[in-house]
């Protein structure tokens, strides 16, 4: 695989994110109950910036992280002038330094710091499309240090690929409301997410599945009542996110 195969997964994604009609949409009214105007919002793995774009358009100011060379490149040169959107070429784990990227240069998306996660996915069924290539050496930060240079913000969303634990392991203070990416077939580490937030403050949950942009729900869950329904046939069929936000006293 090599420049060809890039190229495919970078047009891929372009397609599944920017070109389906009402996402954007949708994402607006999901977001617009979590955020609004002038919030600070962390898009933790912006990917193709779909996310980045609902965010803006909601007014908030984006922090966007990005770890992957081609796709900070495509942040950067589509949202690179917007006084709202700094794009920060990093991924996010428990600690800053250096660590290997896992690269799945067809699916991007896939792309994953998580080793054991990747070792897991390759004996997953709905994974056996999905090659990791390659491997680059890339930036990490935490929680925490974006807190430091950039404030709190009101709202996190993480989409990491099997990493979501590490993300939450670098953040020592509640944050008003985040989200995670979940699959069936790994839910312990919603288990140990849940876990980390439910010590940093009272929490509780919804979901959404799939790229519906809807909440599950029709209110909110305690952790338990959660995990259950994520453990049901029909939490089992797809995808999709956590949304989690903080009590307020």
């Amino acid at each position: 695989m090599g420049r060809f195969d890039r190229g495919v997964g970078l047009v891929r994604s372009l397609a599944i994110y920017h070109a389906i009609p009402l996402r954007q949409r949708r994402l607006r009214r999901l977001y617009g109950r979590l955020v609004g105007a002038g919030d600070l919002v962390f898009d933790i793995g912006a990917h193709a910036g779909n996310r980045v774009r609902a965010f803006a358009a909601l007014g908030c100011q984006v922090v966007a992280l990005e770890p992957q060379p081609d796709f900070a490149r495509l942040l950067r040169a589509r949202f690179g002038r917007s006084p709202q959107i700094a794009v920060v070429e990093a991924a996010v784990a428990e600690a800053s330094g250096r660590r290997s990227l896992s690269v799945s240069d067809r699916t991007p998306t896939v792309t994953t710091l998580a080793a054991e996660w990747r070792d897991a996915r390759a004996r997953d069924p709905d994974f056996a499309r999905v090659k990791w290539n390659r491997r680059i050496e890339i930036d990490t930060t935490t929680l925490d240090r974006l807190i430091e240079q950039f404030g709190v913000p009101a709202f996190v969303k993480i989409d990491v690929e099997g990493s979501e634990p590490a993300v939450l392991a670098g953040l020592g203070r509640p944050v008003p409301a985040l989200s995670f990416e979940y699959l069936p077939r790994a839910l312990l580490e919603v288990q140990l997410c849940l876990t980390r937030l439910m010590a940093l403050g009272p929490y509780q949950f919804n979901w959404s599945v799939g790229e519906s942009s809807q909440l599950a729900s029709d209110r909110w869950l305690d952790a338990s009542e959660l995990l259950a329904m994520l453990r049901t046939p029909g939490g089992q069929r797809r995808p999709g996110d956590v949304y989690a936000r903080l009590l307020r006293g």
